[in-house]
């Protein structure tokens, strides 16, 4: 490459401290590249839906990690995050949602290992499901979705902030 740009991202890092400890990560730099995501569930989502799936992801890399999101009509409806798990983190959105969980978007900062949330976002009415994708048990993940008859987008990038 004809540019460094190693200061670039020396400047977008995050600090996290703990007692004398400091975590350095590099800042989420990630962006919703339609060129790459993948649609692997039988059902695929709509072009209304896929602005839904836009916001959640973009409202996920800004969340505390083991985040899920939830958008209905361009609007944050559901906020679960920071949880041990992201099944806590998904039952958190889905109640604060309410009824909008119902023909919602729902997105994750990374990926599900396995279908539980998928079981969960099922029962709240979830219509649609971005996440990044690369789990052991994304053939189980997929075939959740599609029982349930649910879209789901891959980004094959994950957001991920402490």
């Amino acid at each position: 490459s004809i540019y460094d740009f190693s200061d670039y991202f020396e400047i977008y890092k995050s600090y996290t401290s703990v007692d004398s400890i400091t975590v350095t990560n590099p800042s989420d730099l990630v962006a919703w590249e339609t060129d790459v995501l993948t649609f692997p569930t039988k059902v695929k989502p709509t072009p209304e839906q896929l602005e839904d799936l836009r916001m959640a992801w973009i409202t996920a890399k800004h969340v505390k990690s083991n985040t899920i999101t939830l958008v209905n009509g361009k609007k944050l409806v559901g906020v679960g995050a920071g949880q041990m798990n992201r099944v806590e983190s998904g039952l958190i959105a889905f109640k604060l949602a309410g009824e909008d969980a119902k023909g919602s978007a729902m997105g994750s900062d990374a990926f599900f290992p396995f279908p539980d949330n998928i079981v969960n976002a099922a029962k709240a009415g979830v219509a649609c499901i971005v996440q990044p994708g690369g789990s052991k048990k994304d053939d189980e993940v997929i075939a959740e979705a599609d029982k349930a008859g649910i879209a789901m987008v891959f980004t094959g990038k994950r957001h991920f902030k402490h």
